[in-house]
């Protein structure tokens, strides 16, 4: 496994700015030797699209940038664990490791729900590490769900 090297901040620093853009504050950063090739955070009201997740912003940006749909080597950093969708988007790009913070038993896809890298049909599966900065992203969630809550 790599060092985090600071690229799970990096990640909570986007999703702090998805919330303060009113998205789900969700962050990514996708590293390639060792350095940042893409990032954001969710961009899905922003956008009017919703499948601009932070993971699929920053596959798109990192595959477009590098000139290629398969992103073999790279790491991908983000908050939250990433949903079905995602973790698909994930395998076909053929990221070499998932590290995620925060575990998402209502909508993950990498450990819960349809746990996508399991599958039989699953054609590449990354090397995955979660728990990384979980307290962290756990906290920028819980922080912006409990403000929507209150009056005012």
């Amino acid at each position: 496994m790599a060092q985090n090297d600071g690229f799970m901040a990096e990640a909570l620093h986007e999703a702090v700015l998805a919330g303060q853009r009113d998205e789900i504050p969700v962050g990514a950063v996708l590293v390639l030797d060792g350095r940042i090739v893409a990032r954001s955070g969710n961009r899905t009201r922003e956008n009017n699209d919703p499948t601009a997740h932070a993971e699929m912003n920053v596959i798109r940006e990192a595959a477009r940038l590098l000139g290629q749909e398969r992103l073999t080597g790279a790491d991908l950093y983000v908050t939250l664990e990433p949903c079905a969708m995602c973790a698909a988007a994930i395998s076909f790009a053929r990221i070499r490791r998932l590290y995620y913070g925060a575990e998402d038993p209502k909508g993950g896809g990498v450990h819960h729900g349809g746990r996508f890298y399991a599958q039989t049909t699953c054609h590449h599966a990354p090397d995955v590490y979660s728990g990384i900065e979980e307290r962290r992203s756990a906290t920028v969630l819980r922080d912006f769900f409990q403000a929507k809550r209150e009056p005012g």
